[in-house]
């Protein structure tokens, strides 16, 4: 029995709809905050069950029988995470797991200032204490990459903070790879990086968007309390935007500059690159 936590989530039910493609149904389970809208996996024979964070009684029992559980970490940024993640790794030690996955961050580092990066540095410490063989998985920045953008297909322009380095890498292939980690023979313990296999900066993605559009893609850098202030003025809460700012802080010190191979190993194939995901964008 493998379970995997946050299932209606993007990055964890891609994994399990990956999961269904490799193993029966019945040797997988789910645990969910609302099992409503979990009622495609339950249709499929997949095991449902109710289980927060915020509730270590009803993990222990979305856990139970597992043989290995994926915690998905959390990303209220409001919420004491640490803690609601250290619930999380007790209640699969005490359902007798044998394994613990971590969905943590690439280049979770201490020194690193993009504040995240601490709670999955304290999670994995957390893990490393639990007595039980333990994975995290340092994945890549997969978010949309509009998000780091900006709307340069509308202005031409790639106006933001001074960046460095990112292996942007795919949310599909980790999903993929993260499913084909828990089902393989091969064990990772400790922390492994899953990344896209080249790092790439913003000079870069504008000549790409360049040669992908036809017309030029200038790269403008931004001043950082500039940016801050122009986030506020569209209506963007201080402090995520000054959240936001440490990320791009982080990739200007090299925090992420360092791409790895094992996602394309766990593959089979090469990972999507940003080049590829931008020219899908394009496309579409």
């Amino acid at each position: 029995m493998i379970v995997v936590t946050g299932a209606t989530g993007g990055l964890g039910g891609t994994t399990v709809e990956h999961l269904l493609k490799r193993i029966p149904a019945d040797q997988i389970g789910i645990s969910v905050r609302d099992t409503a809208r979990a009622q495609h996996f339950a249709d499929r024979g997949v095991r449902v069950r109710q289980g927060t964070y915020e509730d270590p009684a009803a993990l222990r029992d979305s856990f139970a029988g597992a043989e290995q559980v994926l915690l998905v970490s959390g990303n209220d940024s409001d919420a004491d995470m640490v803690g609601l993640h250290r619930n999380a790794v007790e209640a699969a030690v005490a359902a007798g797991a044998r394994r613990i996955l971590y969905t943590s961050q690439h280049g979770a580092v201490p020194g690193n200032p993009y504040p995240p990066s601490d709670i999955h540095i304290a999670t994995e410490a957390l893990l490393d204490d639990s007595g039980v063989p333990w994975t995290a998985l340092r994945n890549g920045a997969y978010g949309p990459l509009d998000q780091v953008l900006g709307p340069w297909q509308r202005t031409g322009v790639i106006a933001q903070p001074q960046d460095g380095p990112v292996p942007y890498t795919d949310r599909a292939d980790i999903a993929e790879a993260t499913a084909v980690v828990l089902t393989g023979d091969r064990s990772f313990d400790g922390p492994v990086d899953l990344t896209a296999p080249n790092a790439v900066t913003f000079d870069d993605v504008a000549e790409i968007a360049s040669a992908l559009t036809g017309r030029p893609v200038e790269r403008v850098v931004l001043d950082d309390e500039q940016w801050v202030a122009d986030r506020i003025a569209i209506g963007v809460p201080e402090q995520m935007a000054r959240l936001m700012l440490t990320w791009y802080q982080a990739a200007r010190s090299g925090c992420f500059a360092e791409a790895g191979p094992l996602l394309a190993e766990l593959l089979g194939r090469e990972p999507r690159t940003a080049a590829e995901r931008l020219a899908a964008h394009v496309a579409a």
